[in-house]
């Protein structure tokens, strides 16, 4: 018998956050349980995704939709890091353009590409809420970095090469 797609724990983080809705709206918290999903898989598979539905009694095309929508979500493998560089105007303004052009470089890949060695995809995103701290670069959707120009690009990937070295940062699974 296989294992679940959403473990015991999964499922009860899930049920956290269901908990905050009226019983019958429990798909309201289709996007906290994907994140759960992600976080647990790396990435959202159309099995994980249907395990998401299933649980939450929603169609899966409803499902899919919302993972489809929000790039925050993963419906493709990434590399242990994904790199999510702001690009929008105030950004673009205070130079995440030419942060976007040394990443590319420095990394040998473009948008929506996963480095040879798997360490890291770079994704472009849209606002993030902190104009101020521009060019700003979100690492796994978790760890907003600020100010981020070529020296501390080299910094910030440097640090999570050896981090992905020491077997740290998000799941990266073959599988699925």
């Amino acid at each position: 018998m296989s294992a679940p797609v959403l473990s015991e724990a999964a499922r009860r983080r899930i049920d956290r956050e269901v908990a905050k809705y009226p019983p019958a709206q429990k798909q309201s918290a289709v996007m906290s349980a994907l994140t759960i999903a992600q976080d647990e898989h790396g990435w959202l598979s159309t099995e994980t995704m249907d395990a998401v539905a299933k649980y939450l009694g929603m169609a899966p095309v409803a499902v899919y939709e919302v993972a489809t929508f929000y790039t925050m979500y993963n419906v493709q493998p990434t590399g242990r890091f994904k790199l999510t560089i702001c690009t929008n105007l105030p950004c673009a303004l205070q130079g995440a353009t030419a942060a976007a052009e040394h990443m590319k470089q420095a990394l040998g890949v473009g948008f929506n590409e996963t480095t040879a060695d798997g360490r890291f995809t770079l994704k472009e995103g849209e606002c993030f809420g902190a104009c101020g701290d521009a060019p700003v670069v979100l690492v796994n959707n978790k760890r907003l970095c600020s100010w981020m120009h070529a020296d501390k690009l080299d910094e910030l990937m440097a640090e999570l090469s050896a981090a992905a070295d020491r077997g740290e940062g998000a799941p990266n699974p073959s599988k699925k």
